[in-house]
């Protein structure tokens, strides 16, 4: 099956930190570049960060210095590295293979404040 699945999401207190991972099954990881997505209710979805097949990242403003991206393309999983959570990160946080129709089904993050 064909599918992008996201792991690590939960409730976590403001300044605290979590990590998410996304594991790719059917599909073709190492050639496409990937990106961690967000999207809070009543907001538009907003790209958080990216990561090239080579490893070059690019990453939001409001996330730069606070959360990493990285990926293994052996194991096809792509991870995202929260630090000092603020409450304005609350989100899903999607998982997608850019440049094509694939995301994950998404994981919650709450920061409570």
């Amino acid at each position: 099956q064909v599918q992008l699945v996201e792991s690590g999401g939960g409730l976590v207190q403001a300044g605290g930190s979590l990590r998410l991972s996304c594991t790719g099954s059917g599909i073709i990881f190492g050639i496409f570049n990937m990106g961690w997505y967000r999207q809070a209710p009543g907001k538009e979805r907003e790209l958080v960060a990216s990561i090239t097949r080579n490893g070059g990242t690019n990453y939001a403003d409001s996330v730069k210095g606070r959360f990493a991206i990285s990926r293994d393309n052996a194991e096809k999983t792509l991870y995202l590295q929260m630090n000092g959570l603020k409450p304005e990160d609350t989100a899903v946080y999607y998982c997608h293979r850019i440049a094509t129709s694939l995301w994950g089904q998404g994981t919650q993050v709450t920061v409570s404040s």
